[in-house]
């Protein structure tokens, strides 16, 4: 299945039925009164939040969303039926936005973050009176009735952000998907140059009868925080990731500057990435002796990088360690992870720089 984390749809909640204009007849009953009964009420636009969704690829096909009319009111009184709701199903950490303004700056109407959760985002539009309603001391045969009130419709912008445990950030060709299929089943492509990954890939990873989801985002370049090579949607994937791990490429010629580099592209893109916690996984061991990586660690440790292990993602070596450091950090985010979970289903909407879905 391909991956596709954002996504735009029209969706247009249903117009309420019209009322109806009808004279109650009966034998021997010349002149009876009215009796139209009201239109149905249209459909809502429902977003819920299911689980073994993962993208949003159906959105690509299907892009137009419109909720059923309300039926025309009857005689005798009878209101008609109304419209069905429409309930589209998204993955658990999709965001609504609507569109961006002139100024580039768009709001996140609604967010969902857990399975099960449900939101009615557009309210059909009530049903037309009949001429029963009209009726009056001084008017006893009216003749008038609503037309039904019109539904509402927009254009919004669907963008996933993955949820999972740890993230994997880097730079391109740090090892990141020779690692991530270590330590889970994924199969993510492998290749011995930059920019092999090029969508995220989700693993589950099973340790000490612990079990954990991990994400692997394509390699992050100077100037990801700004969009450069779609850097800002990467990294908007790693936003609710309660740890982080930062793989460098022991045998690059300045792994210093690779841990800067992406420092400060986490630092600029802000939400808060520059103060989760972090682990620095020096990769690349199986290709290097150890003399070397232990000094080039302790470069990293003068440079300001704390909590940096070796491993060899290619044979496993180290690995272990690491996922070891990793548990107790998952325990110390619990309650940031319960926050997550109960945030409300219409939030006030983000402020800040502009988001544009180019």
């Amino acid at each position: 299945m391909h991956f596709l984390d954002q996504a735009k749809i029209f969706i247009k909640s249903g117009a309420g039925g019209p009322g109806s204009v009808s004279f109650r007849r009966e034998k021997y009953v010349e002149y009876g009164g009215p009796d139209g009964g009201n239109g149905g009420k249209g459909g809502d636009i429902i977003f819920e939040a299911v689980a073994g969704l993962n993208t949003l690829i159906d959105f690509r096909y299907t892009q137009h969303f419109k909720a059923q009319r309300g039926t025309p009111g009857a005689g005798k009184n009878r209101t008609g039926a109304g419209g069905d709701d429409l309930v589209i199903k998204v993955p658990v950490g999709t965001q609504v936005i609507s569109e961006p303004d002139e100024e580039g700056y768009s709001e996140v109407l609604a967010d969902f973050t857990k399975v099960g959760q449900r939101q009615v985002f557009l309210r059909g539009g009530d049903g037309g009176r009949g001429n029963l309603s009209y009726k009056t001391s001084t008017n006893r045969a009216p003749r008038q009735h609503g037309t039904g009130w019109p539904g509402e419709e927009m254009w919004v912008w669907l963008r996933l952000k993955l949820l999972a445990d740890v993230g994997l950030v880097g730079l391109p060709n740090a090892g990141k998907s020779t690692f991530i299929n270590q330590v889970t089943n994924a199969k993510a492509k492998v290749g011995a140059y930059p920019f092999t990954t090029t969508k995220p890939q989700l693993g589950v990873v099973s340790h000490r009868d612990r079990e954990f989801v991990i994400a692997d985002i394509p390699g992050l370049i100077e100037g990801a925080s700004e969009g450069v090579g779609i850097g800002d949607r990467f990294l908007g994937h790693i936003e609710r990731c309660r740890v982080l791990i930062h793989l460098i490429d022991a045998t690059q010629d300045d792994p210093i500057a690779a841990w800067e580099i992406v420092q400060n592209e986490l630092e600029a893109y802000g939400e808060g990435l520059e103060d989760k916690p972090q682990l620095i996984a020096l990769n690349k061991g199986d290709l290097i002796g150890p003399e070397l990586m232990e000094d080039v660690a302790g470069q990293l440790r003068d440079a300001g990088a704390e909590g940096v292990f070796l491993i060899s993602g290619a044979t496993g070596e180290g690995v272990p360690a690491l996922l070891d450091a990793v548990l107790p950090m998952l325990d110390d985010d619990s309650a940031a992870l319960a926050a997550l979970a109960d945030a409300p289903e219409e939030p006030e909407g983000e402020e800040g720089k502009p988001w544009s879905p180019l």
